[in-house]
């Protein structure tokens, strides 16, 4: 039997790789899955709990458990917490257990700069981020891995968070400033990620130039929104998964509310475009990817996670001295 391993979110800093990831969900996103509707089970003070199966051949059978307590802010501790457990899928037997915050964060600044690799022009030179919370970071590392953007810049509410970000992000090496006027930034940018959890929008779509890309990803109830029914109305529509978008998509929910778009509109998948559907038309496109979270992402990168570290130990024992 092979033993189980451990991961906390440390260790999944360490091991997991942005670009190795993206390759990793490259290929995974482009093969069919069995991924069950996410259960939710009501419990006490306002608390749920989230179980997201999912399984692929060649890549394992995996389940997230996710508690959300939202009134964990008195304890002095986050409102979220999970897990992410790995089973081989031949045998069954379990693989890994990982703390699964890290794992999320990466997988979801990967699967949206996937999506870019496709949809944002090749002569990008400006990124922007709205949102200074814990996925800006891991967005401009992704992102910057897929262009060679000059110019990042971050917006957000807070100006000493950006501030905090900016200066992190500067000392490994990425061109990064913060954005002080927000329309400025949007109508100068070719590249937009959207990291917050408003629920008015933000990003207006008169602001977008021509060859804009909207990358769309804080939003995650149908109450909340990150852009205008204008900004929506004006591209070209890409979901990581159709049926989840339309259950909790707010940005493109309040736009077919408003009738500006159809549920026609939003038939193009990711998987669409790794399979050479649906890519950017021309320089003048404005296109935009909505990112709800698909279980299968959660697969390939804790695979991708117990690959990358096997090939670290290997690496270390091979190079280690004779003792």
């Amino acid at each position: 039997m092979q033993s189980l391993r451990f991961f906390t979110n440390a260790d999944v800093a360490a091991a997991l790789a942005y670009t190795p990831l993206i390759e990793a969900l490259r290929k995974g996103l482009a093969e069919p899955c069995a991924a069950p509707v996410r259960g939710c089970q009501a419990l006490p003070d306002e608390a749920s709990l989230l179980h997201m199966p999912v399984w692929q051949s060649g890549q394992g059978i995996g389940v997230k458990l996710v508690t959300v307590f939202p009134h964990n802010g008195a304890r002095g501790l986050p409102s979220v917490a999970a897990v992410f457990a790995l089973f081989d899928d031949v045998s069954g037997q379990p693989l890994a257990l990982l703390e699964a915050s890290e794992l999320t964060a990466r997988r979801t600044a990967c699967t949206s700069a996937l999506a870019a690799d496709y949809l944002v022009r090749r002569d990008a030179q400006r990124l922007l981020i709205v949102g200074s919370g814990t996925l800006a970071a891991h967005m401009v590392r992704a992102h910057c891995s897929v262009r060679a953007y000059q110019q990042v810049q971050i917006w957000g509410r807070s100006a000493e968070k950006v501030a905090a970000l900016v200066e992190k992000l500067a000392a490994e090496g990425y061109p990064v400033s913060a954005a002080v006027d927000l329309q400025r930034s949007v109508e100068q940018a070719d590249s937009i990620t959207c990291v917050t959890n408003s629920r008015t929008p933000l990003v207006l779509g008169a602001w977008l130039k021509p060859g804009t890309h909207l990358d769309l990803v804080g939003a995650f109830l149908p109450s909340m929104r990150e852009t205008d029914s204008a900004a929506v109305a004006r591209a070209r529509i890409v979901v990581d998964i159709r049926a989840g978008a339309l259950e909790e998509a707010g940005d493109l929910l309040f736009a077919l509310g408003e009738g500006v778009i159809a549920e026609a509109d939003i038939h193009l998948e990711l998987s669409d475009l790794l399979q050479g559907r649906g890519q950017r038309d021309n320089a003048e496109e404005i296109t935009l990817f909505k990112s709800v979270g698909y279980a299968l992402e959660d697969l390939i990168a804790a695979r991708a996670l117990l690959e990358q570290a096997g090939a670290q130990t290997e690496l270390s024992t091979e190079t280690s001295p004779p003792q």
